[in-house]
């Protein structure tokens, strides 16, 4: 990917067809270009937690909050932001964590709730409980009650992430002691003793197949859905050898199951982002526009949008248009998918006239016209592995369909 533009305000745009990279500094309006966390709401507003205070954008307003303003806020040194599924906003700090409400913030300290002030991680289970991770362990608060738990259940370093599979069982990330699962009665360690790269784990995250994906001061680490074995990835960023393994900053999910991680080695000062699109990573820096190489931490908003904080700034990786969706497939047939490079498209409405098919970054890879309305047949065994995006046109709109080539 190339740099094509670069204005003195440090917006600026780099297109790779159909991929663009925007960036947010202080001159844009964002309240500090050092930006420790960041996350999107239920409304798609991003959210920003900085050294100076908490940033709301909504694409074209920027809305602060501070200490000053707000004493429900117990720090200006935002360190964790996460926004929930009923729209409220937490945020964590070194002296405590605060949830608001869209009007006032209130706080929660050691005093009334929390394992200990230094909070490293908030998450939300599938019942809307939150789960508040800290330097000594983690505490859960269904909205009226608060329940901790800390070693020897957990791991003495703490809590760096929480995220919950399909059974409701709680997963746990520690810093210096690998993983812990948690299935209501027992605590189950999976550290390097039995396969995981480090036992600094930084992040957590399980996919939509029940794999956990573990980023680690090392790499990242998956364990597959049955818990008995890992795989590994150590080179997502690409680095120059021997400086090849790649400290996991954060995970995240989009909506067609690709995996993004923020990665960052900070003796060598350098990082950016990967995406694993099911057969290959594929890696943005600063050389493709990022704002910066000091990562920490990206979010993912409904359209696909990749938000990535930084130490200089703020990035959006934008997604394909999402007026892709703007037409219905209901009577189109796509089958087999998964397929191994031959597919049948059948029942097609007269209306579309075109079909194409685009890698997960933009790019056009296959496009004809449509000359028969019952059945297509098309063979696309010339492409990788991986996940593509099936479009049809037509003078109305367009259509699309996620197709996987195994």
């Amino acid at each position: 990917m190339k740099l094509f533009s670069f204005l003195t305000s440090c917006l600026f745009l780099i297109n790779s067809n159909a991929q663009t990279i925007t960036n947010y500094t202080t001159s844009d309006g964002l309240l500090d270009n050092f930006v420790e966390c960041i996350d999107v709401d239920v409304n798609d507003n991003i959210w920003f937690g900085t050294s100076v205070g908490v940033q709301s954008f909504d694409g074209v307003n920027w809305i602060s909050y501070y200490m000053s303003n707000y004493p429900g806020i117990p720090s200006d040194n935002i360190k964790v932001i996460k926004a929930v599924s009923n729209g409220n906003i937490w945020i964590g700090t070194d002296y405590g964590a605060s949830i608001f409400d869209g009007y006032s913030w209130t706080s929660y300290t050691s005093s009334n709730g929390l394992s200990s002030n230094q909070v490293k991680s908030i998450d939300e289970d599938n019942n809307g409980g939150v789960w508040i991770g800290t330097n000594q362990g983690v505490s859960h608060f269904d909205g009226t009650i608060w329940v901790s738990y800390s070693s020897p259940d957990l791991h003495w370093s703490g809590v760096n992430s929480t995220d919950f599979d399909s059974n409701g069982d709680k997963w746990f990330a520690t810093p210096l002691g690998g993983v812990t699962h948690f299935d209501g009665t027992t605590f189950t360690v999976y550290d390097t003793s039995n396969g995981l790269l480090s036992q600094n784990v930084t992040d957590l995250m399980i996919d939509n197949q029940g794999n956990k994906w573990v980023g680690t001061g090392s790499g990242m680490s998956v364990l597959d859905v049955s818990n008995t074995s890992f795989t590994h990835y150590t080179q997502m960023y690409l680095l120059p050898p021997p400086d090849t393994l790649n400290p996991v900053v954060d995970i995240a999910k989009d909506s067609w199951g690709r995996i993004w991680t923020t990665i960052y080695v900070g003796y060598l000062a350098e990082g950016g982002v990967a995406m694993w699109n099911g057969n290959q990573w594929i890696d943005f820096d600063i050389s493709d526009g990022l704002a910066g190489p000091n990562v920490k931490g990206l979010a993912i908003d409904s359209e696909d949008n990749i938000w990535i904080a930084t130490s200089t700034g703020v990035s959006k990786i934008t997604s394909m248009p999402s007026s892709v969706n703007s037409v219905s497939l209901s009577n189109i047939d796509v089958y087999p998918n998964p397929t191994s490079g031959n597919l049948i498209v059948s029942n097609i409405e007269t209306n579309f006239t075109n079909i194409s098919i685009y890698n997960m970054l933009g790019s056009l890879m296959y496009s004809e016209k449509i000359s028969q309305k019952n059945k297509i047949e098309l063979d696309f065994s010339f492409l990788s592995s991986g996940i593509y995006n099936l479009v049809f046109s037509s003078d109305k709109g367009f259509a699309n369909q996620k197709i996987i080539i195994e």
